[in-house]
């Protein structure tokens, strides 16, 4: 048997001990230090009539921790998430964690990394697209980056954007205001945020909407079906920093479309843990139009999970299933 019986953490518990300045921090470790494609490979995704299942895998170098994140779409359009935690000593499996919190958690915290490195330092007018849950966590995140002064929310529906900005007018104390259009939230914004993809998969944020020097994060397309960014975006942007970059590149619609539409982006890109681990200040300081694209990725994950799952256990916020697993390599062969 295991050494131990596995614990498991609910969202109720990490949303009592997440933290954005701790999660910020420890993605910034994470992608701070040099790592190789094989610690973090390609998602992979089995797909069935209206049905579509993803994992995404990682072996975070010097952590605890290795796992997976599980999650699928079936034919009602619901998703829950599951990280599985796995010893790197042992290989044991240590816990599951309710990952759909974790998920919303890291894109953001992720995006303040990127938006730290890559905007001006007095960065202050905000243009978001987007009023749902990653918008919420970007702006909460975005906010402890940056001194936000104004933001500006742009999503179809009139009732939703205007209760998000009197929410985060009060929990922000920053001015938020909705607009009528996606153009007008992004007119003079500093930094865009573009966290909500159009129902029929069409571009929502256009290249000559964007003032010069603004910074784009683009985290809504993730897969070859998904539009978000207009090709004149990525056209127009001069550096394209990404969390994964053949992800990025190849499995997205906005950079797959880019590419039929004749856009030369290969000489723009680089990824996120190449800039940070490899003294890239150079290199964003003559850019003048950044774009951050990012698709999410198990590493991220997995620096978040172990975060929260050990602050968890530790304060007895999780709960020990009454369950043991069969460890090969261990007692079995004994049995035989």
């Amino acid at each position: 048997m295991g050494a131990q019986s596995p614990h498991f953490v609910s969202g109720e518990a990490i949303e009592r001990v997440m933290s954005w300045e701790d999660i910020i921090a420890r993605l910034r470790q994470t992608y701070s230090s040099p790592h190789t494609d094989a610690i973090n490979p390609p998602r992979t995704i089995a797909r069935d009539t209206g049905l579509w299942l993803r994992t995404l895998t990682a072996v975070p170098p010097g952590a605890r921790y290795m796992g997976a994140k599980l999650f699928g779409s079936g034919r009602r359009r619901t998703l829950e998430y599951v990280i599985v935690l796995i010893e790197q000593d042992t290989g044991e499996i240590a816990g599951f964690l309710d990952a759909n919190l974790i998920t919303a958690y890291r894109t953001a915290a992720t995006s303040a990394v990127a938006v730290d490195l890559l905007a001006n330092p007095d960065a202050s007018v905000l243009g978001l697209l987007g009023s749902g849950a990653e918008a919420q966590s970007h702006l909460r995140a975005l906010a402890r980056v940056r001194r936000l002064k104004k933001v500006k929310i742009f999503s179809p529906n009139p009732e939703r954007r205007e209760a998000f900005a009197e929410r985060f007018t009060a929990e922000l104390a920053v001015e938020c205001r909705a607009v009528k259009s996606a153009q007008e939230a992004v007119a003079d914004a500093d930094i865009v945020v573009a966290a909500a993809r159009s129902r029929n998969e069409e571009p929502i944020l256009f290249g000559d909407w964007l003032r010069q020097g603004a910074l784009v994060v683009s985290i809504g397309s993730t897969l070859p079906e998904q539009r978000e960014i207009d090709s004149s975006v990525v056209e127009r942007c001069d550096l394209i920093v990404c969390d994964v970059v053949d992800e990025v590149i190849n499995e997205t619609g906005d950079m797959r479309a880019a590419a039929r539409d004749g856009v030369a982006f290969e000489s723009k890109v680089v990824s996120l843990n190449h800039l940070l681990s490899h003294d890239g200040a150079d290199r964003v300081s003559i850019a003048t139009m950044p774009l951050f694209k990012s698709v999410g990725s198990a590493l991220q994950d997995l620096a978040v999970a172990e975060l929260v799952f050990d602050k968890a256990v530790s304060q007895g916020l999780s709960t020990q299933l009454p369950m043991a697993f069969l460890t090969k390599g261990r007692g079995l062969r004994d049995k035989r």
